[in-house]
């Protein structure tokens, strides 16, 4: 399960709105330990909601292939995903709070904390970072090739599996600036 988080980007959040529906709202997250910790704007309806201390359920989904099989009916993808069901909190201590924005940015690229301006004090207080214990977690995957029925293994459709990779690309400049090692790193890694 922490491969699973350690690896993605991105979590959807879940959460059923004042008058019953459901809601569904993309972030970024980063586990730290136990924690896994979100963040977004004060203003967003979805986060006001669930610091309120309502249930919530958060998703993490890595597609790693495609699954083509004989029979349009068994085609599928292979995977590996994350359901986190908790009761969020809001993270008010600055230091707490300072540490999980600290630990989203190392997420997204190592290295990255040093190489620019932490947030103020304003800019956290501005900002909405949620805890989730991660007791009530289960990671669920599926891998293989197709699994046509018996009857369909003779016809002549192509079957199998067509990978499928995140990639980096080279990192563009916003100005007149040389891309910084840790960043050059971070992306020819992704390559190799």
């Amino acid at each position: 399960m922490y491969s699973i988080l350690d690896e993605a980007f991105v979590c959807h959040l879940a959460i059923t709105d004042e008058a019953g529906r459901p809601v569904v709202l993309p972030t970024t997250f980063v586990r730290v330990d136990d924690t896994l910790y979100v963040h977004g704007s004060p203003a967003s309806r979805l986060l006001r909601r669930t610091k309120s201390g309502i249930d919530i359920c958060v998703t993490v989904t890595i597609v790693d292939a495609l699954v083509l099989a004989r029979s349009a009916f068994h085609h599928s993808v292979n995977y590996r995903s994350v359901a986190v069901f908790a009761t969020a909190h809001e993270v008010t201590d600055l230091a707490e709070k300072r540490l999980a924005l600290h630990a989203l940015v190392e997420h997204l690229v190592p290295g990255r904390t040093a190489d620019c301006r932490p947030p103020t004090d304003q800019e956290l207080k501005s900002t909405t970072v949620l805890a989730l214990d991660l007791r009530e977690a289960s990671a669920k995957a599926r891998t293989g090739p197709p699994i046509d029925d018996e009857e369909d293994l003779l016809l002549d459709h192509w079957a199998g599996v067509v990978p499928l990779h995140q990639a980096r690309g080279t990192a563009v400049p916003d100005g007149d600036y040389t891309v910084p090692p840790y960043l050059v790193a971070f992306t020819n890694a992704a390559r190799a």
